[in-house]
């Protein structure tokens, strides 16, 4: 808390900050000034880029040594000079008085660890507690942020536990010390929706018990909505608006600000024939994965991925498959593609695709093509965007290289990329210039049919406004069908005339996407659906 303001807990001034080395310094915020008063959150919002990260990364001097440079301004923390304060006084406020929660728990936690030792560790560092007492407030923590059996978890490693737990297990080492200030940088980007609003009640129940204050950084406005009281918004390094966070909602003064706000998933499905034929039928679809054990490694039990799926997609509908993770989504859609063992009907275009093995479903493969959550996984960063996009084409057809290359730089222009970007590779794109790669990837091969799995979760909002339209645009023009998989029933609403909801592995709940969402009979489809309207 500052001398100047009693209330503030954290005061930024005209931060400025920088990339590089020697000379070659490129300059990446301008002038930040944020204050952050006691109890309060702020939210810090802004797309890929704008500098969220890098100003909160700034607090705990948490960037590159060496490539990262502080070129003017203050951070004043209790009357402390963060950024000219010594490393040994850094120690004692990092995980202390200012706790942090990351947005991936599995890069933050040490994988080698038991979750345990990684929360006494921290307490033995700020607080000297010794281990048996230490190992007890580490279990009441973990109860406290809704752990189950914490006893037992407590022996665990990160990997051992479900996104939801490793998160839980995050904002216990960040709050464990009981801190003034907790600066969580996008912690639920990639949570569903029911663990997500699980994860913000627990924070402001936690922040309201210890009166701490938080700096909240996130790219989605509904969560902005749901947890802030003020609302800063950045673009391109520079603070382009600072507010109430109703005042901000209601009447944004700052045109980007406007920008963010209408970018939220809007519109209908598109216009579909409803005298259209199935391209594709399910029934009675079964993924079991089994368990081995003993000594001779027999079947004890099965893991039921899937059980009793049954629909009907039709030729340039879509169809949405909603639900939590493990709920047995993504799994249908490999068991359809024929990447994942099954059993049941498959049917695909009056041809049952199920009992046909590895040479018979060639044919298939250029009809029925997929588009994954990460592009940046999904494409190899060894090959240039023109050997991406055109090897389905090299697999599965015979063309001279001069045509290949004309239909690839069609391609890029269908997805509105520059076919004079073919020869860069994936790194030097964006998140969504390289999910618009991935789509051109599979629209090359002119299928019928495309697996889009959570094609848009990873995409700040406006970004993925954008690719929504382009997928309408596809479907239209080439009477593409879809099978979507997300969580986010925002957008499943604007894309998809038909929803699956599914939980365990079965179907909960189906029907007219509109209908679903004005008159959702099961409660766990009422609980999903109010969770979407925040």
């Amino acid at each position: 808390m500052t001398k100047d303001d009693p209330k503030h807990v954290l005061s930024i001034d005209s931060l400025s900050v920088g990339f590089g080395r020697g000379k070659n310094i490129e300059q990446v915020t301008f002038d930040v000034s944020l204050d952050i008063r006691k109890g309060e959150t702020l939210a810090l919002v802004g797309e890929s880029g704008s500098g969220k990260s890098v100003t909160a990364n700034s607090i705990l001097k948490l960037l590159p040594k060496g490539s990262s440079h502080y070129l003017n301004g203050h951070i004043k923390f209790d009357d402390i000079d963060m950024l000219n304060c010594s490393e040994r006084q850094l120690r004692g406020i990092r995980g202390g008085r200012i706790g942090m929660i990351f947005q991936e728990p599995m890069v933050s936690l040490n994988p080698l660890h038991k979750i345990g030792r990684q929360l006494v560790e921290t307490l033995a560092v700020h607080r000297g507690m010794r281990t048996n007492k230490a190992e007890q407030l580490a279990i009441s923590w973990l109860k406290k942020v809704g752990i189950r059996n914490p006893e037992q978890k407590i022996t665990a490693y990160p990997h051992e536990l479900s996104g939801g737990e490793r998160q839980r297990v995050m904002i216990a080492m960040a709050l464990i010390n009981e801190p003034e200030l907790l600066i969580a940088d996008e912690p639920t980007t990639a949570l569903d929706v029911s663990v997500q609003a699980q994860i913000l009640d627990l924070l402001k129940d936690l922040q309201k018990e210890m009166g701490m204050a938080m700096l909240f950084i996130t790219h989605d406005l509904s969560i902005v909505r749901r947890i802030a009281e003020r609302v800063a918004v950045m673009q391109q390094g520079k603070l382009v608006e600072v507010g109430e966070c109703q005042q901000v909602f209601t009447t944004p003064s700052h045109p980007y600000t406007q920008k963010l706000i209408n970018s939220d998933p809007r519109g209908l499905p598109v216009q579909v024939n409803e005298q259209a034929t199935p391209l594709l039928s399910v029934e009675n679809l079964k993924v079991w994965f089994p368990i081995k054990g003993g000594l001779f490694r027999r079947v004890i039990a099965h893991v039921k991925a899937v059980t009793d799926m049954k629909f009907e997609l039709k030729q340039g509908y879509s169809i949405g498959l909603v639900g939590e993770s493990g709920s047995g989504k993504s799994t249908t859609g490999m068991a359809i593609l024929k990447l994942v063992q099954s059993e049941g009907l498959i049917e695909f275009d009056g041809q049952d695709i199920q009992s046909l093995d590895r040479k018979g479903m060639l044919p298939y493969r250029s009809r029925m093509q997929v588009v994954f959550q990460d592009p940046f996984s999904a494409l190899n960063p060894r090959m240039s965007v023109a050997q991406v996009i055109g090897e389905g084409l090299r697999v599965h057809f015979e063309h001279d290289e001069q045509t290949l290359d004309s239909m690839i730089c069609d391609v890029m222009r269908e997805v509105d990329l520059d076919p004079e970007t073919r020869h860069r590779y994936p790194n030097e794109f964006s998140g969504g210039q390289r999910q618009r790669i991935a789509i051109a990837r599979a629209l090359i091969l002119k299928p019928e049919f495309i697996l889009l799995d959570e094609p848009t979760s990873s995409l700040d909002r406006t970004v993925q406004a954008q690719v929504l339209d382009l997928l309408k645009e596809l479907q239209v023009k080439h009477g593409l069908t879809y099978l979507f998989i997300s969580h986010d029933l925002n957008v499943v609403k604007s894309l998809c005339h038909y929803t699956i909801v599914m939980k365990d592995g079965q179907i909960v709940e189906q029907g007219s996407t509109q209908h679903l969402f004005a008159n959702p009979e099961k409660d766990y489809t009422k609980t999903l659906v109010s969770l979407s309207a925040f």
